[in-house]
């Protein structure tokens, strides 16, 4: 069961950048062997199958992958073939970014959920860029209502808690420290831009990154720290770098 969770970064945040999507297809050679291009379906849900996003991924891989795309608002776009046919045919299943509570509700609705258990299982590697790193965990932090704030509602392919845009955006890394602090999050890993994250059966693989000072980390509850006022400690929250391989 192969999963690659990227913080940030892939073809939608560096299209002069190659180095992640290479990473991804290179997964994709476990299951389809020496020969023949990968078969890689984008899955736009979280941007409400925005069409100028999946124009993006086709360029990005029309040269190096038999492409399509799973778009739930036009489903006849697969022209006779069920969710789960389609999905079960792909090598690789690339999630896009945008409301993680809004892709998580629609692919329930749809039963892609269910679908994408069975894929990763039969060896489809799932990969996934922001809402698309999300989804995978048991929870995550996104600003899907507005504000910064907890989701504990995941897929749990990941066990624990994920944070994309670690230090791409001002909030997230003391929203995702108070998270996981106050227990509305289980411990977790944090991902900056340009950083994905390889799991495999749900246990942590390797951290590469498309940008050589790109970080990552497991935040994880510490310990007790200083006394409240009700005599209670609060918790310690820790941020534990992971080792990253840069890909250049």
């Amino acid at each position: 069961m192969t999963i690659l969770a990227l913080g940030g970064g892939g073809f939608s945040m560096e299209p002069d950048n190659p180095l992640l999507d290479d990473f991804l297809l290179s997964l994709a050679s476990r299951r389809r062997g020496a020969g023949g291009r990968a078969r890689v379906c984008f899955v736009p849900t979280a941007s409400g199958d925005s069409e100028s996003y999946g124009d993006r991924f086709v360029e990005a891989f029309a040269e190096r992958a038999e492409t399509s795309q799973l778009r739930l608002f036009h489903l006849h776009e697969l022209e006779g073939l069920s969710v789960r046919e389609h999905l079960l045919a792909q090598d690789v299943v690339y999630v896009g970014g945008g409301s993680t509570a809004n892709l998580l509700a629609i692919w329930r609705l749809h039963g892609v959920d269910e679908v994408l258990r069975e894929a990763v299982a039969d060896g489809v590697v799932l990969a996934g860029i922001s809402a698309g790193m999300n989804c995978w965990f048991e929870g995550s932090v996104t600003d899907s209502f507005g504000p910064l704030a907890a989701l504990p509602d995941g897929l749990g392919l990941v066990p624990g808690s994920a944070c994309p845009h670690y230090d791409g955006e001002e909030e997230r890394r003391p929203s995702y420290l108070d998270l996981v602090g106050s227990g509305a999050l289980p411990d977790g890993y944090a991902a900056e831009d340009g950083c994905g994250l390889l799991f495999r059966d749900g246990e942590l693989v390797e951290a590469v990154s498309s940008r050589p000072e790109a970080r990552a980390f497991r935040v994880h509850v510490a310990g007790g720290g200083l006394d409240l006022v009700d005599g209670m400690q609060a918790p310690t929250v820790a941020e534990s770098p992971l080792e990253v391989r840069y890909l250049g």
